[in-house]
C-alpha cells in the first residue's frame, strides 16, 4: 500500500506535468484533470463537462473517440486527435489512454497526451538499430535461419541460401524449417533446446548435425540455436549454421596423411626386418648351394641321388630370389618416379604371394597384355597397391576360388587399366561407397596388412589415376585402377583393350 505521502506525490507530479491528463467517465465525462489540461482547455471548469465538447468541441463522442476504445476493448489505446489511429510519422498531439478497473469492470479511462515529433524522433532510432541488426544478420557467414513455431522461415540470410541451396524468396514464402533436416531432426533439435544438457533451457550449443539441401545432398552442419521467448511462452527458434564440408574434408586429408606417415615408419621398420632376415639366411643358403654343386661335381653319385641334390639346389636358388625379392619390395628410397611395366610389376607382387599358404586353394588366372604397358610411378608404392588388393581378395574368398588379374590399356588408349577380380561374395552394398574412406574397415581387429585401401586410393590418386570397386555379375568383387599411360613408349605390340 502507497502512504498518503507518497500519494501525495503522485498527484503533485501529474498536476505539474507538462502534458494534458484527464480522467473520463464510462458516459464520457471528465471527473479529474490537471493543471495543463484545464489550462489548455481554456475554460474555467471542466470537471463535470464531457471530453469530446471540452477537447473536440463537438456535440457527442467522436467516431474515433479513444475513451470508447479503451471501454470496449479493456485494454490501452494509442490514437490520433485529428487522423483516427496513431499514425507516428503525422504531426501534433496524439492521446494515450488506458483503463481504470473496478472488480473487473471498466470505472474509468485515464488519458495522457504526448508529442507526435518526440516518437518520430524514437521511431527513427529504432529504424536505424533495426536496419543495423538486420545487415548484421544478412552479412553473417555463417547461415541464420529463424522459424515461428508452426515452422514458418521469418528470417533466411544469404549464407543460408548458400548452404541449402534455396533462394531467400522460396525461404520466406514456402519453406517449412522441418523439410531442411533429415527424418524427425527438427523434433530432436527442438528436444534438446528445451533440455538443460546441451547448454541450457532454451539454447544449443555446438551441436553437429545433418542438413537437407534443396537437391536432397546432406551438408554437415555446426548448430548453435535458442529459443525466442515473449515472457515464459516461446514464440519463435533461431539457428546459426556453420558448414563443416570443408572442415571435414581438411580433417580428413589430416588423417590421411597421419596414416600415410604410420605406414612409412611401419615399411621402414620392414625393411630393417628384411634386410636382417637376409643377412641370416642368405649365409646358410649360400653354404647349402655351394656344398650342393660340391655334392654333384666331386661325388659319382646315382640318378636318383642326384635328382634329390638338384631339386635341394633349385628350392635353396629359389629360397635366395625370395629373400631378393622380399629385400627389394620393402626398402626404403625416396619416391623416385620411373617408367615401370605394369606387368612386371603384378607379376613380381605374385612371386612373392603364390606360394603362401593363404594361396594354395586359390587359381590365379593371369590375362596380360600380349606388349609391355608402362607408366611414369614408383615401383615400391605400386606394388604396396596390388599386394594390398590381392591380399584382400584372397582373404574374402578365404583361401578358396579364382583370382583373375586383367592388364591392357583402356579405349582411349591413354590409360593402363589393371583389374583384379575374384570369386568371394563381393561388398554389401552398404560398405562400397566408403571401403576407400580413412580409418573404415570391417575386418576383426588385428587382421589385414596395414595397408589400407584409402592409401591405395591414396598411391594412385598421387600417380594421376583413379581406383575404383564394384560387384561382378557373378557375385565377386572387381578393383580397377588406371593409370596415365608413360610419356615414352617402351611397348611395340599394343595391349589388348580391358574394356571390352
Amino acid at each position: 500500500m502507497q502512504s498518503e505521502k507518497e500519494k501525495e506525490l503522485i498527484v503533485r507530479a501529474i498536476d505539474a506535468a507538462p502534458r494534458k491528463f484527464f480522467i473520463v467517465s464510462t458516459d464520457y465525462s471528465i471527473l479529474a484533470a490537471n493543471g495543463f489540461a484545464k489550462k489548455a482547455s481554456g475554460m474555467d471548469e471542466i470537471v463535470g463537462r464531457p471530453c469530446y465538447a471540452v477537447f473536440c468541441n463537438i456535440d457527442s463522442p467522436c467516431d474515433d473517440c479513444t475513451a470508447r476504445d479503451v471501454m470496449r476493448k479493456g485494454r490501452p489505446v494509442i490514437s490520433s486527435v485529428r487522423n483516427g489511429p496513431f499514425d507516428i510519422s503525422g504531426e501534433g498531439s496524439c492521446f494515450y489512454a488506458y483503463p481504470v478497473f473496478e472488480n473487473d469492470r471498466v470505472q474509468a479511462v485515464a488519458v495522457i497526451d504526448f508529442d507526435v515529433s518526440a516518437l518520430s524522433e524514437i521511431r527513427g532510432r529504432l529504424e536505424m538499430s533495426n536496419a543495423f541488426l538486420r545487415n548484421l544478420i544478412l552479412s553473417s557467414v555463417d547461415g541464420v535461419i529463424a522459424a515461428d513455431r508452426k515452422g514458418k522461415v521469418i528470417i533466411f540470410n544469404e549464407a543460408a541460401a548458400e548452404i541449402t541451396g534455396y533462394t531467400v524468396d522460396e525461404a520466406l514464402n514456402d519453406l517449412d524449417i522441418r523439410s531442411i533436416y533429415p527424418g524427425d531432426g527438427a523434433r530432436q533439435i527442438m528436444k534438446k533446446l528445451r533440455s538443460p544438457d546441451y547448454g541450457g533451457v532454451g539454447k544449443l550449443k555446438s551441436c553437429q548435425v545433418d542438413i537437407v539441401r534443396k537437391d536432397g545432398g546432406l551438408t554437415p552442419i555446426m548448430l548453435n540455436a535458442a529459443i525466442v521467448y515473449e515472457g515464459d511462452k516461446e514464440v519463435s527458434s533461431i539457428g546459426f549454421f556453420h558448414d563443416m564440408t570443408e572442415e571435414l574434408r581438411m580433417k580428413a586429408d589430416l588423417q590421411k596423411t597421419q596414416t600415410q606417415l604410420l605406414q612409412a615408419e611401419k615399411m621402414s621398420s620392414l625393411g630393417k626386418l628384411a634386410a636382417g632376415v637376409a643377412h641370416q639366411l642368405n649365409n646358410p643358403l649360400g653354404g647349402i648351394m655351394l656344398y650342393a654343386k660340391l655334392l654333384l661335381e666331386d661325388y659319382d653319385l646315382e640318378q636318383d641321388a642326384r635328382e634329390d641334390i638338384k631339386r635341394i639346389l633349385r628350392d635353396a636358388q629359389r629360397s635366395s630370389d625370395i629373400v631378393k625379392e622380399l629385400l627389394e619390395f620393402a626398402r626404403q628410397t625416396r619416391q623416385k618416379q620411373v617408367d615401370v611395366d605394369i606387368n612386371e610389376s603384378v607379376a613380381r607382387t605374385l612371386f612373392l604371394l603364390e606360394n603362401q599358404a593363404l594361396f594354395h586353394d586359390i587359381t590365379i588366372e593371369k590375362k596380360f597384355c600380349n606388349g609391355q604397358l608402362f607408366v611414369n610411378g614408383d615401383v615400391q608404392q605400386l606394388n604396396h597397391v596390388f599386394m594390398n588388393i590381392i591380399l584382400n581378395a584372397a582373404q574374402a574368398m578365404e583361401s578358396k576360388g579364382t583370382l583373375t588379374i586383367r592388364t591392357g590399356l583402356s579405349e582411349s588408349g591413354k590409360r593402363v587399366v589393371v583389374e583384379i577380380e575374384d570369386t568371394g561374395p563381393g561388398i554389401p552394398d552398404d560398405v562400397l561407397p566408403h571401403i576407400f574412406e580413412p580409418f573404415y574397415t570391417t575386418k576383426d581387429e588385428g587382421k589385414g596388412t596395414g595397408l589400407g585401401l584409402s592409401l591405395v586410393y591414396s598411391i594412385i590418386d598421387r600417380h594421376g589415376g583413379r581406383v575404383s570397386a564394384r560387384n561382378s555379375s557373378a557375385g565377386g568383387a572387381v578393383f580397377r585402377i588406371e593409370l596415365p599411360v608413360a610419356g615414352t613408349q617402351h611397348g611395340k605390340e599394343k595391349g589388348q583393350d580391358v574394356d571390352k
